[in-house]
């Protein structure tokens, strides 16, 4: 399940790089969440839904990426959880963090105000 997510993050990532308009990626109902906070939050264009494809379209501000970098920081080898209170420690003016909560994948805000912990997916700055 999380191949998909990493592979997503992976083609978004290389799609900033090369400065391309839109990527194309498989469609999962978990990619479509992540984008969905991607697009809440502003991080890209938006999205078409194709019976097996997604189009992302990807953002640039003054000829720069939207997305300057995506790290992964909880892996299958290697797994983060993070409680309420670690989450409060953590700034988020300077970079913003999706986390996999009981309540499904949250930003760091949601994480916040519905006071939940979880497992911290990738930082984007």
């Amino acid at each position: 399940m999380k191949n998909h997510l990493y592979c997503m993050f992976d083609t978004i990532k290389k799609g900033q790089l090369s400065r391309r308009n839109f990527v194309y990626n498989e469609r999962k109902k978990i990619c479509e969440s992540f984008l969905k906070i991607l697009w809440d939050e502003g991080f890209i264009l938006g999205y078409v839904l194709s019976p097996n494809k997604i189009k992302i379209f990807l953002k640039y501000k003054n000829g720069s990426p939207a997305i300057n970098s995506i790290k992964s920081i909880s892996k299958p080898s290697r797994r983060v959880y993070y409680s309420i209170k670690q989450i409060w420690k953590i700034d988020s003016t300077k970079s913003f963090i999706i986390f996999s909560t009981n309540k499904g994948l949250q930003s760091i805000n949601n994480c916040k105000k519905l006071k939940i912990g979880g497992e911290p997916y990738i930082i984007i700055k």
